[in-house]
């Protein structure tokens, strides 16, 4: 049976319309990553209502969570490519092996991790937290650790929706899910609608709905839609295709890693920001939220590189290649000048979103982060050129060594400048930082060198 050719591939390509189909594509996506995100803010926020622990506790649990599903979630970023390049060849077969054992290592990996869960307050406590920010810390993790796997087949989900064009849909579920998060949260976690208030343990159970209500959302979805049905994801799902399975991996675990790298920089530096205390804690998670929110953008327009590039790569048609690179690059640097401005400009205002400034504690809070968030904003620029990067080399299914290379700058280089500026140099919150400053500044442009040799490889 043949599969219509995407629309990326069958229209002209003036500059103009890559423009335009960049947009078409990165919105939707650049939306769903802000809802996805304005979930981990809704969480944050409300917990920020009860005191700078539980502020601090979620600040630690969210990052211990995301820093374990973006390590699978590479299992699903890998199914992208793998499906935009059969897509663009009209491969019906190939696109349903791949979308299959994506959903497979997405399980195994699910099952894997949830001993991290369960053992997340002894593991949190070696790592030199305070006994109450982990004892609340570890509430959450027991039973947030459970969304991982709707979490993760969500994502797989996706990776067919985007490629066939129909990202907007990933953008009304994630909204659908931000409203859902925030009223469930709402009721649960400070007691409202007649219910009694669980705290951090309510945030817990609501997060693990959303999850689940948004991949139950795209099942439903791709089973009634007249084209996405026919690739038949869930008939036989039970049987294996190991081939699949072994590119899935193969591609999916160095992205992971690479992923992993530069995410656990981040959690590193809040167990880190944990050994000076719950106040500067809360600071740093303030600062992270903020940039998180604003990377959101970025990390949506690589994933729309990601599907551009793999479709020109899989129709073999390298000047559009290069076209929808620097297109989505233009456009994610101009995103970065501006919002780097808007933190530099408003620290303290920014900061005072996400804590009750009626608490006795929330003025400590704010001025700690005032200075992180104005060094957040001399890293959009680079947080956003590492981010395209990466999605432009996974378009062109090349993933080992952009692992290598992250690997290098944020652990070989930003995480260890981070210690030494932060405990050495006693320059504390901002010289950790700066070490991140300096791990996103290498990892930049050893992405760009290599997506140049890349093309150069490609020209030959």
């Amino acid at each position: 049976m043949s599969v219509t050719m995407p629309p990326a591939a069958a229209a002209g390509h003036s500059w103009l319309s890559h423009f335009r189909e960049t947009f078409a594509l990165g919105i939707p996506l650049i939306g769903a990553q802000l809802a996805q995100q304005g979930i981990n803010a809704t969480d944050i926020f409300i917990l920020g209502q009860l005191s700078a622990v539980d502020l601090a506790a979620t600040v630690l649990a969210t990052q211990y969570f995301f820093t374990i599903f973006i390590f699978g979630a590479g299992l699903s970023i890998a199914v992208i490519p793998m499906v935009a390049q059969a897509y663009s060849r009209g491969d019906e077969v190939a696109v349903r092996r791949s979308m299959r054992m994506g959903m497979w290592a997405s399980i195994l990996f699910a099952v894997i991790m949830m001993p991290l869960f369960l053992w997340s307050r002894p593991i949190l406590l070696a790592m030199g937290q305070e006994a109450d920010v982990a004892q609340k810390a570890a509430q959450y993790l027991h039973i947030v650790g459970f969304a991982l796997f709707p979490a993760l087949l969500f994502y797989v989900l996706r990776s067919l929706v985007s490629a066939t064009g129909r990202a907007s849909i990933v953008l009304w579920v994630t909204v659908a899910m931000l409203v859902l998060n925030a009223l469930l949260a709402y009721a649960l976690v400070l007691g409202h609608f007649g219910l009694p208030q669980f705290g951090i343990r309510g945030a817990a159970v609501a997060a693990f709905l959303v999850q689940l209500f948004g991949f139950l959302f795209l099942a439903v979805y791709i089973e009634r839609d007249p084209e996405l049905r026919r690739y038949e994801l869930f008939v036989r799902f039970w049987k294996p295709d190991w081939p699949a399975f072994g590119e899935v991996v193969m591609l999916g675990l160095p992205i992971g890693i690479g992923v992993l790298a530069e995410v656990s920089m981040f959690t590193a530096s809040s167990v880190l920001m944990g050994q000076f205390g719950a106040v500067p804690l809360a600071a740093h998670g303030i600062a992270i939220q903020l940039s998180s929110i604003t990377f959101m953008v970025p990390l949506g327009l690589s994933q729309a590189g990601t599907v551009r590039v793999g479709l020109f790569h899989g129709a073999g048609d390298r000047a559009n290649v290069i076209r929808a690179s620097v297109t989505v690059l233009v456009v994610a640097i101009g995103f970065a000048a501006a919002s780097g401005l808007a933190f530099a400009l408003a620290p303290q205002a920014l900061s005072s979103l996400f804590i009750d400034v009626t608490l006795p504690e929330a003025g400590a809070v704010i001025a700690y982060a005032a200075p992180l968030i104005i060094i957040a904003a001399l890293f959009q620029l680079l947080d956003s050129a590492q981010a395209i990067m990466n999605g432009l080399l996974r378009g062109l299914k090349d993933t080992r060594i952009p692992m290598v290379l992250v690997l290098l700058a944020y652990w070989g280089l930003g995480l260890p400048l981070a210690w030494l500026l932060g405990f050495v140099f006693s320059l504390k919150g901002i010289g950790i930082w700066i070490g991140f400053l300096c791990g996103l500044g290498a990892a930049a442009i050893m992405l760009s060198i290599r997506y140049w040799k890349m093309l150069q490889k490609e020209k030959s």
